[in-house]
């Protein structure tokens, strides 16, 4: 039977481990924007079944490491790879399986929540039915079975965060980013986000998650932290 969180929603049972493939691998990245040095030669190797979190102060350059590992924003220098394949671009990095979360969520306001998860997998090939049977999981899956259906304009800010994150967890990608995804939301539905991404990760993803908050990242298996775009790894409690 799934888990069942204290809130009463039921997990997705972990999917048999058929992702793995290799390890996400920053080697030496550097990212300046102008006379801003934002990452300073960092470097991290994540295997598959890895749920990861990546902590540091606003502006420690977080937001930066992932949109670099997702391949949306190019290393001054230094190069990111997964299962030993280059990823240069967020194209490349799709095909190869990188799914990433923004902050902000950077939702399709003329939409609704559901059609938000639901276009993505169309636009990735997935089949339809395939594609509306995983939206409408992975929306429910966030405790938005009822309101999935409103326009994005008509849910709160942490029904959108939510919404964000189902859409990445409907990709069921090899590799899953999360920038910030509990920052907007209530300590129940905070433990529910982490106890879905914990679950992808036990189902052979590798997840890493950007967040400020100390409860979430000791429900890692292993801490990065930033601090002036230096790149530090720090033991979890799984460690």
């Amino acid at each position: 039977m799934p888990p069942v969180t204290r809130s009463g929603t039921t997990l997705p049972p972990d999917a048999p481990a058929v992702r793995p493939r290799g390890p996400l691998v920053a080697d030496r990245l550097t990212v300046r924007y102008a006379d801003l040095l934002a990452l300073d030669s960092a470097s991290l190797m994540l295997a598959p079944g890895t749920f990861a979190a990546l902590t540091g102060a606003s502006g420690a350059g977080k937001s930066t490491l992932l949109w670099a590992l997702a391949g949306a924003l190019p290393p001054t220098s230094g190069t990111v790879t997964y299962a030993d394949r280059p990823l240069p671009d967020r194209p490349t990095a799709a095909r190869a399986g990188v799914a990433l979360i923004p902050q902000g969520n950077a939702l399709v306001t003329p939409l609704t929540g559901l059609e938000n998860v639901l276009v993505p997998l169309l636009a990735l090939g997935i089949p339809a039915p395939e594609a509306r049977e995983r939206a409408h999981s992975a929306i429910a899956a966030v405790g938005l079975a009822e309101s999935g259906t409103h326009l994005v304009e008509e849910l709160s800010g942490g029904q959108q965060q939510r919404v964000a994150v189902a859409r990445g967890l409907a990709q069921r990608a090899e590799v899953l980013l999360a920038d910030e995804p509990t920052s907007d939301l209530d300590a129940t539905t905070r433990g529910l986000i982490v106890a879905l991404l914990a679950a992808e990760a036990r189902a052979g993803a590798i997840v890493l998650m950007a967040t400020h908050d100390a409860w979430c990242a000791e429900r890692a298996d292993v801490e990065y932290h930033l601090d002036e775009g230096r790149l530090q790894r720090r033991p979890g409690p799984a460690s």
